[in-house]
């Protein structure tokens, strides 16, 4: 009876072993293929300039902190610790390597077209189109923005 219940924990052991180590690879196979799948979702800095960009162009589903009234957006640009930020009220991918945005800052009073381009897996440029310029506060004084901003995606 004992070498019975042995044989079965064993074999109960050996299956859960073999059940979480499926579990495992495929979630690691799927984290993998999600970051090149959409790569229009994620985090986005620089940290020359302290910025980063919060993107989902295709969900869009990215309530931005303190301005939960906007309800969920495409994404945002905002600098760290401030809490200023630029709205992106629409984006469209267009192919697998560019996406247009239509970006308004928060207090409404500005507005500027732009593209997002993948380099490569992990290099974006994010480039100023037409409307205003992109700034950002620094040190008490509005900074602009360069009109090609090179961005590592996280």
């Amino acid at each position: 009876m004992k070498r019975l219940f042995l044989i079965q924990a064993a074999f109960v052991t050996a299956v859960l072993s073999a059940t979480f180590a499926v579990a495992s690879s495929a979630q690691t196979t799927q984290g993998a293929s999600s970051k090149t799948d959409k790569p229009f979702k994620g985090y986005f800095y620089n940290n020359e300039y302290d910025v980063y960009l919060r993107a989902d162009f295709y969900d869009g589903g990215i309530n931005v902190p303190n301005h939960e009234l906007f309800g969920p957006l495409p994404g945002y640009f905002a600098k760290k610790f401030n809490n200023f930020y630029w709205l992106i009220t629409s984006a469209k991918v267009k192919n697998a390597h560019t996406a247009e945005l239509s970006i308004i800052n928060d207090y409404g009073s500005e507005d500027l077209t732009a593209t997002l381009t993948q380099k490569n897996d992990s290099v974006f440029e994010l480039r100023q189109t037409d409307g205003s310029a992109l700034k950002v506060p620094n040190k008490g004084k509005w900074q602009k923005m360069p009109k090609t901003l090179e961005l590592k995606k996280k």
